[in-house]
Order: C-alpha cells, then sequence, then structure tokens
C-alpha cells in the first residue's frame, strides 16, 4: 500500500467545525426547546403526568442532546459536506423520535394515569 493511498483527509479548520456545528445545533436547540415546552405544559395540565409520562417527555428532552453530542464525536474530523450529513441525519432521527412522542401522546392516556 503507498502512503499517498493511507493518508487520511486533514481535518476541517476550526471556525468551519464551530460554523457547521453551531448552525446545526440551533436546530437542535429548538428541539430541545420544544421538548421542556410540552413536558412542563403536560405536567401543568389537569391530568398531570405518570412515571412513564414523565420518563417519555424527560427522555425526549435529552435524546436531541444526546444526538447532537454522537454528531459531533463522529462529524468533526470529516470533511465539511460529510459532516453536515450526519448532523442532518441527527437531526432527522430526533425529529422522528419527537413526532413519535407526540403521536403517543395524543392517542394514549397511559402518560396521564397512574
Amino acid at each position: 500500500m503507498s502512503a499517498a493511498a493511507s493518508e487520511r483527509p486533514s481535518a476541517m479548520p476550526v471556525w468551519l467545525v464551530a460554523t457547521i456545528s453551531g448552525g446545526f445545533g440551533l436546530f437542535y436547540a429548538y428541539a430541545v426547546w420544544n421538548a421542556v415546552a410540552f413536558l412542563l405544559q403536560q405536567a401543568g395540565g389537569a391530568f398531570g403526568l405518570s412515571g412513564l409520562g414523565w420518563f417519555v417527555l424527560v427522555f425526549a428532552c435529552v435524546f436531541p442532546i444526546m444526538v447532537f453530542a454522537a454528531a459531533f464525536a463522529l462529524g468533526w474530523r470529516r470533511r465539511a459536506g460529510e459532516c453536515a450529513l450526519i448532523f442532518l441525519a441527527g437531526l432527522a432521527l430526533s425529529a422522528v423520535l419527537w413526532l413519535n412522542v407526540i403521536a403517543y401522546a395524543t392517542t394514549s392516556f397511559s402518560l396521564y394515569l397512574s
């Protein structure tokens, strides 16, 4: 194997990593903000929340943060396009979880009844 074939491409400049992660970080922060607002709305509602409800809604708040951290860990040493695609895939995964939580909350009373 030649030396050129085994060489890794150079890492992105720090300002580009910060720009990409900061831009996508705003979208992830919006996902967390929505989850926290929904948690507070449901907890203060007429029925309150059961233990399962607290677990599901708190997990919906924490999940985008975990996905952002994983996307950053996977993408910061790659090229800019690959890094952006990893962040976009993580954002899509967070959106799917959020839609599942909303669908579950609107169709099931197990979040509310103890």
